[in-house]
């Protein structure tokens, strides 16, 4: 897998000494959502955790990863010390084991196939092409 993410360009750096606990992390990202932030939001607690060997699980790096993105201070501090978002984050949670997705990442590609894992491009494009969909754009 490492070998793919050199191929690909992209730097696998996660902090190798942390797993971290992402329920705080699920919840600003559900924030974000409402905000329609969500995507930008994502992708930078992803480079944070992926390229940059960051701990996602910190409140204070995910208050700085929020305050990155344009997300509300005071906003971000009410979902972190709630629970306004648990009950969003666990029905989600029970779709995704209802349908097969027992990881992380977990992807449901046309309704029809699930993929969990992290997978070089050449299995997506393998996957589309056994749904009779067109491969993934490089």
């Amino acid at each position: 897998m490492l070998d793919a993410f050199g191929r690909d360009s992209l730097v696998y750096a996660p902090p190798p000494d942390v797993v971290p606990n992402t329920r705080q992390a699920l919840q600003v990202t559900e924030l974000a959502r409402d905000l329609d932030l969500q995507r930008v939001f994502h992708d930078r607690l992803m480079d944070a955790y992926w390229a940059e060997e960051t701990n996602i699980g910190d409140p204070d790096v995910l208050r700085l990863l929020a305050a990155e993105v344009g997300l509300d201070a005071e906003q971000v501090e009410d979902t972190l010390a709630g629970d306004r978002y648990v009950d969003r984050i666990t029905a989600s949670t029970q779709q995704a084991h209802s349908i097969g997705i027992t990881g992380i990442p977990g992807f449901l590609l046309d309704r029809r196939l699930v993929l969990t894992g992290a997978h070089p491009l050449d299995v997506f494009d393998q996957a589309f092409a056994q749904l009779g969909l067109a491969p993934v754009a490089e």
